[in-house]
């Protein structure tokens, strides 16, 4: 067997999330968040980094000059019937390589650990819902199981954008549509697919992710055009994710975009994944930001400000809105993570807040709990 075919074996067989090759270590799994090398492997030389690349590229000549040219390569690989996402790149004038591992079966939607009105937003005949969070926040993850939840229960035409594809839906009740994006590939680009979309007679556009102002206009563009489109960004929070679409454009042109995205945006779902006190499983940190008129007041603001868009999530939350700061507290009285653990998610001003909340939860939990007379 090839060595990077036994790495790969490895990896799945220990339910590794990510391979790292690095020339003079051994090769590395991330495990639950944990870097975990592989120890009867020996570290890896320049050249079992050239042979990792052949593999990868396989004599495709688009891609190797690609990689040549452009000093790295996004692309993806089949091992048996498992798919990775795969990154190249150079560091110390060698090949470098990261490979994700994409699993076979999504997990259902009810068992992710989102709130209900994410799934009720997919119903909109048009509009805007953006997935947002830090790398391996689990938003690919998100997107496929909501895409998977439209399949079961909707009748529409799903088109899907992605670099590069992972997990490859059947089509169920909806028909689904999955091209990737690059050079030689479906398309060329996010906002290339975005455009060509218009006139595909697709009811749901989803985005693997808007990455430009670009592809930020087609996806607007096609919003406003009577599509549902779902995309996502890597932004921390709801807040950010505004601030930041916003500052896509010109100052001269924010008065604007700013009207359309109040008019435009429904939801905002900011996640992130914290390891379970206690334990090696992931938990699942939601965010949501449902846009109702006062959110949508605060985004058309000349002087847009992130805190008062956090404000008035916290005073949304009989709408559908969760703040951080309520997730993290619920999860906390919920035995799931540890004080040192919430309070490490948060900002020191907001301690007290958290701690007010932490006591009005516990405070409602013991009361449902007590014994009625």
């Amino acid at each position: 067997m090839l060595l990077i075919e036994s790495i790969i074996k490895d990896a799945i067989e220990r339910d590794a999330s990510d391979i790292h090759l690095i020339k003079g270590l051994k090769p590395i799994l991330r495990i639950r968040r944990s870097l975990v090398e592989i120890s009867d492997l020996d570290a890896l030389e320049e050249g079992d980094l050239y042979d990792i690349y052949d593999y990868i590229v396989r004599g495709n000549v688009e891609k190797d000059n690609m990689y040549k040219t452009q000093r790295k390569l996004d692309t993806s690989l089949v091992f048996g019937d498992i798919r990775l996402r795969v990154n190249c790149s150079f560091a110390d004038d060698a090949p470098i390589c990261t490979m994700r591992i994409i699993k076979n079966e999504l997990p259902k939607y009810d068992d992710l650990g989102l709130p209900e009105i994410i799934r009720t937003m997919t119903y909109q005949p048009q509009g805007l819902i953006l997935v947002t969070g830090k790398t391996n926040s689990g938003k690919s993850t998100t997107l496929s199981a909501l895409i998977d939840e439209i399949n079961n229960r909707q009748n529409k035409k799903i088109l899907t954008l992605e670099n590069p594809i992972e997990f490859k839906h059947k089509s169920k009740k909806s028909i689904i549509v999955q091209k990737e994006i690059g050079p030689g590939k479906d398309a060329l680009t996010f906002s290339d697919g975005v455009k060509n979309s218009l006139r595909e007679d697709c009811d749901i556009l989803v985005i693997g992710e808007i990455r430009d102002k670009e592809t930020m206009e087609a996806a607007i563009d096609m919003a406003e055009s009577g599509h549902l489109v779902i995309g996502t960004l890597h932004t921390k929070s709801c807040a950010e994710t505004i601030d930041r679409m916003i500052n896509f454009y010109e100052v001269r042109d924010q008065a604007t975009i700013k009207n359309l995205i109040s008019s435009l945006l429904k939801i905002v779902v900011s996640q992130r994944l914290l390891k379970e006190a206690n334990s090696d499983k992931l938990v699942l940190v939601p965010e949501v930001m449902v846009v109702d008129n006062t959110i949508a007041a605060c985004i058309r603001k000349e002087k847009f400000s992130t805190s008062e868009i956090e404000d008035a999530i916290q005073g949304n939350l009989e709408k559908g809105s969760i703040g951080l700061i309520n997730s993290l507290a619920n999860l906390y009285v919920q035995g799931k993570l540890s004080l040192e653990q919430i309070k490490s998610q948060v900002e020191e001003k907001n301690y007290e807040t958290l701690n007010r909340t932490i006591m009005q939860l516990n405070l409602r939990r013991n009361a449902q709990t007590r014994p009625q007379n």
